[in-house]
């Protein structure tokens, strides 16, 4: 199948499957971002160390990873639509079990949260290229722009639910909500638009190297998003910055890589240069890192223009790579096995890579080893870049 060609058999309106596909997206980080805000919170309840609590976040992204790498093959037993909504419920029952204020709940939850997450992000790219692959970049960028409101609104809202519903655990349970409500809208899109004939294999390509190069790719911007969530606050925080100020500098991030998120891909796509649009991106990020680094607090603009050039690289660093992978791919099957390589490697080295950045910021009593470890990531993601090269006209 073509990049351009709409696919056999469905009867279902492009724009209705993307109608869909936004409502799944919202949940793919909502999940996660809902526990940070809560982290001390449940420590305290539960009675345990500062790292134990920190490691139920990092498992819930390695489980992410694992969810990738099996993702495809799923897709290909039971129709990846099917298993889409599927991944998608799984994270609402994660939801829900962490509404029990345990510490088995809230590590099996968060367990069942990032397998969910997982396979549902490998699906998605498949979905994307087989019903709108014609605008495969503004798809992917659309439903990368979902996350990361879901992921915003559940980050602000965290606390106040806990007060309202009287504890953590039930603030934690309301994201099943969501989860659930987008299966329902799901569920008779996947039915009318059917199953696909005769996919290729799912196996993971280790051996292709455009997946190997995709793979080092995602694994460098992943480092670079989850390394800069884990520690910028911390970072200004080590400087003398109050709590509430490091808060709005992180969300000064957050909120700078939504038009990123939109608008690379779909320049990208339109301009048919991929390598320009994601080197550039990554070079904002690099600046904002680099600035951070040698000056953290400039005249004038102080860190907020560091801030901003950070997140608009992370922001469009991982769409760009999930459209890369739609424009390469001859068809769904091979697009969900090589996001499946691809994320899977991106959310193992984003689950390690702050526990080492941690480590060295430990060892060394400062931050510039640590953030060497997400420089040496960018200079990673640029190689692949380069290598990658431009969309084929």
């Amino acid at each position: 199948m073509s990049v351009g060609a709409r696919p056999s058999g469905t009867a279902v309106r492009p724009v209705v499957v993307l109608l869909g596909v936004l409502a799944l997206a919202v949940n793919l980080r909502a999940a996660l971002a809902a526990y940070p805000p809560l982290l001390e919170t449940a420590r305290a309840d539960l009675r345990i160390s500062s790292g134990a609590a920190g490691l139920v976040q990092a498992g819930a992204v390695l489980m992410m990873a694992v969810g990738s790498f099996v993702g495809p093959r799923l897709g290909t037993r039971f129709g990846r639509k099917h298993a889409l909504g599927a991944a998608v419920g799984v994270v609402g029952v994660g939801s829900l079990v962490r509404g029990w204020p345990t510490l088995p709940a809230l590590i099996g939850g968060s367990v069942l949260v990032g397998l969910g997450i997982g396979v549902a992000g490998v699906l998605l790219t498949g979905v994307v290229k087989a019903h709108l692959g014609t605008r495969a970049g503004a798809a992917t960028g659309g439903y990368v722009v979902a996350m990361m409101v879901g992921a915003t609104v559940a980050s602000a809202v965290a606390v106040p639910l806990a007060v309202a519903l009287g504890g953590w655990s039930f603030s934690l349970a309301v994201w099943a909500v969501p989860a659930v409500l987008a299966v329902a809208v799901w569920a008779p899109i996947a039915h009318r638009a059917g199953r696909a004939r005769a996919e290729a294999s799912a196996q993971l390509p280790w051996r292709n190297r455009f997946a190997r190069l995709v793979a080092c790719y995602q694994a460098g911007t992943s480092l670079m998003f989850y390394g800069w969530l884990t520690w910028l606050a911390p970072y200004y925080e080590s400087g003398g910055w109050s709590p509430e100020r490091a808060g709005l500098l992180l969300a000064v991030w957050s909120v700078a890589q939504i038009p990123a998120a939109l608008l690379a891909p779909a320049m990208a796509e339109r301009h048919r240069r991929w390598r320009f649009w994601a080197g550039l991106t990554l070079a904002c990020g690099l600046g904002g890192t680099v600035g951070a680094l040698l000056l953290p607090e400039p005249p004038v603009v102080g860190p907020w223009l560091w801030a901003a050039l950070m997140g608009i690289g992370v922001g469009a660093g991982f769409p760009l790579g999930l459209s890369v992978i739609a424009w390469r791919t001859p068809h769904g099957a091979a697009s969900a096995a090589t996001s499946g390589l691809a994320l899977g490697v991106g959310y193992t080295v984003a689950g390690l890579g702050p526990l080492l950045m941690g480590v060295l910021i430990d060892i060394t009593g400062g931050y510039a080893a640590a953030i060497g470890v997400l420089l040496a990531a960018g200079a990673v993601q640029a190689a692949a870049i380069w290598r990658i090269g431009d969309r084929p006209r």
